[in-house]
């Protein structure tokens, strides 16, 4: 399982994994509960570069990110890690 810091948003953990390059298991922890369930589960099983291009940029309010798009960075940075995975 992989651990991701999120900034500027109220959730202040992302924990996922990547099978076969899809995304599985997508807990945050803090934040909206009910929205970041939903996005959890519209997710799973999704190749991880389509994660990304969906919730790529997506703001919260007036901040300049969100939850979701701190997903998509935390995505990112996974296949800076891992390619072997993907």
């Amino acid at each position: 399982m992989y651990q991701y810091i999120p900034k500027g948003v109220c959730s202040q953990y992302i924990y996922f994994d990547v099978v076969d390059g899809k995304v599985k298991n997508v807990e945050f922890i803090g934040g909206c509960h009910g929205n970041l369930q939903g996005i959890s589960k519209l997710v799973d099983g999704m190749k991880v570069d389509e994660v990304i291009d969906r919730l790529s940029g997506i703001k919260c309010g007036n901040k300049d990110t969100s939850c979701p798009d701190q997903f998509s960075k935390a995505l990112m940075e996974y296949k800076k890690i891992d390619k072997k995975s993907l």
